[in-house]
């Protein structure tokens, strides 16, 4: 599955977070670390989904 992410730039550092995962987030002082760290976060959100019996969302998120 391909999930659609936002990155936005806070004052020096990078933050990202997944629509379609409610509360998948990350940070990263670069473009690069926090694109890392979000691929990490969104398999962690879905293991911890998946952990405790939950469904796990689909995409519905469009990106351009």
């Amino acid at each position: 599955m391909r999930y659609a992410v936002v990155i936005e730039k806070v004052n020096e550092t990078y933050s990202a977070y997944v629509p379609d995962l409610p509360g998948c987030i990350a940070t990263g002082e670069t473009v690069a670390e926090v694109e890392t760290n979000i691929r990490d976060a969104i398999r962690f959100h879905i293991e911890g989904l998946e952990e405790d019996g939950l469904p796990v969302p689909q995409p519905k998120s469009v990106a351009e």
